[in-house]
């Protein structure tokens, strides 16, 4: 899809921010049992990085965002020829940040969620 040079700009600079925000530990990701990807919530929107391969993998890998309220959604992959590198860089910093930690279950039923629903 071809995209002009300013949105393409916008758009590194987003990576570039999450690296930043993912770095100084803003933005935590976690990765979901079962699931090929990491996931993150930040402003409100879903951050999904995938897949949770090992960064020495050859294999594809994509940022989706979408709204938590919305079915809108961006999506950058490592094959862009402009964003992969970028794409690439938040994977390796999302690795080091959180690789080691366990898988956890963002839809467990806790106490809380059924607090929230009464």
């Amino acid at each position: 899809m071809a995209r002009d040079q300013a949105t393409t700009e916008r758009l590194a600079a987003l990576v570039a921010q999450l690296i930043t925000l993912t770095t100084s530990g803003e933005i935590h990701w976690e990765r979901q049992v079962g699931s090929a990807h990491r996931y993150a919530r930040w402003k409100n929107n879903l951050l999904i990085l995938g897949p949770a391969e090992s960064l020495h993998e050859d294999v594809p890998r994509y940022l989706f965002i979408t709204p938590c309220d919305s079915p809108a959604h961006v999506e950058i992959n490592s094959t862009d020829p402009e964003l992969g590198e970028a794409v690439m860089q938040l994977v390796a910093q999302v690795e080091e940040s959180s690789g080691h930690e366990p898988p956890t279950d963002p839809f467990a039923i806790t106490d809380d969620i059924l607090d929230r629903l009464s």
